[in-house]
């Protein structure tokens, strides 16, 4: 699926993507969807050594930020919420683009803040780019801190990420043990390399992890997986679901997906209704539009480039749909003239 909406999208080449290669078991084929917003591209990544007392303030947006522990403790204070300790090994995702603070203690006052674009300046405004650095992708006080973080940022804001975003509470970390990959010693490795190419690569480890996490985020009891995510589990609404995401440009029928999953029309539209909370077709119709808005602001396509792309005839079929939908025409949305729903 990944490697069609890759060039669906049209983008410059960069590094080949082999989301779905080794991956095709029970719920990544899911995430693979689900991750289609915020896949990343020329993400913030950087590793952060620290000496207590220490405290940032992180005022940056992102719609999506990824948290590791390497060494020593943090606490995550969300403003308004119950802060969240991280001890070595934890991961954390946070998905609330309010500022909150990372630091050594609840109570120790901000002394770096975290502007947009990994900008970072003292309280007073002044720039600690050159004075905090401490080489390739690495920022801190001291090389030999006791306390090493990993972050990675999503900068952009999808249509598609919204079944993302909207699926995952505004704080989430999984204690040390419960992610069984490697994956965060193989980002800690690359992220101090400079080789050509080294952007891609790290962009592609980031999202490898983001989906190592939420497999085991949405398995846990505590978790509210989306009901379509529950129902890829479902022998026949999964096989439906799979034939969808991997093409939404398909002129797509009830027949046709009950053929693909060996029932009749009434009883695959009964159960998909059942299991995801709305029909077939429905569903169809969200999903081309979550795409077409995400097409929209990640590419200079045109509307009838994407309208074909998103599965509909015409850019006056996809503007009838999209305003009817987000209360806007695609271009109005593409320019950010008027807020989409």
């Amino acid at each position: 699926m990944a490697e069609k909406r890759a060039g669906m999208r049209r983008r410059p080449p960069e590094a080949p993507r082999a989301r779905g290669a080794g991956l095709r078991v029970l719920g990544v084929d899911a995430l693979a969807g689900l991750l289609d917003g915020p896949r990343a591209r020329g993400a913030f990544l950087m590793r952060s050594i620290l000496t207590p007392p220490w405290s940032l303030r992180i005022q940056d947006e992102a719609p999506l930020t990824v948290v590791a522990m390497l060494r020593g403790d943090a606490w995550v204070i969300p403003d308004g919420r119950e802060p969240a300790r991280l001890r070595v090994g934890d991961v954390a995702v946070v998905t609330d683009p309010n500022p909150y603070t990372v630091a050594d203690d609840p109570g120790t006052p901000p002394q770096v803040i975290i502007h947009p674009g990994g900008r970072c300046a003292s309280p007073e405004g002044e720039s600690l780019k050159q004075s905090m650095s401490l080489g390739v992708r690495t920022w801190g006080d001291s090389l030999d801190g006791p306390v090493i973080v990993l972050t990675g940022t999503y900068q952009m804001r999808g249509e598609v990420s919204r079944r993302l975003l909207a699926a995952l509470p505004p704080l989430l970390t999984l204690p040390d043990g419960a992610l069984d990959s490697p994956l965060v010693t193989l980002l800690a490795q690359e992220i101090v390399k400079d080789d050509p190419g080294q952007e891609a690569v790290l962009d592609r480890l980031l999202d490898l992890l983001l989906i190592a996490v939420l497999r085991v985020w949405f398995s846990r009891p505590e978790a509210r997986a989306p009901t379509w995510y529950r129902a890829y589990g479902d022998p026949v609404v999964g096989k439906a679901l799979r034939l969808i995401h991997n093409n939404p440009a398909h002129p797509w029928t009830v027949a046709e997906l009950a053929a693909g999953t060996g029932v009749s029309r009434a009883a695959l539209a009964r159960r998909f209704t059942e299991l995801v909370g709305e029909p077939p077709m429905a569903y169809l119709t969200g999903w081309r539009l979550a795409l077409a808005a995400d097409l929209l602001r990640e590419t200079d396509a045109t509307v009838g480039a994407v309208a074909h792309q998103a599965g509909y005839g015409s850019s006056f079929a996809l503007s009838t749909a999209f305003k009817r939908v987000y209360g806007v025409s695609p271009q109005e949305h593409r320019t950010g003239r008027a807020p989409a729903r």
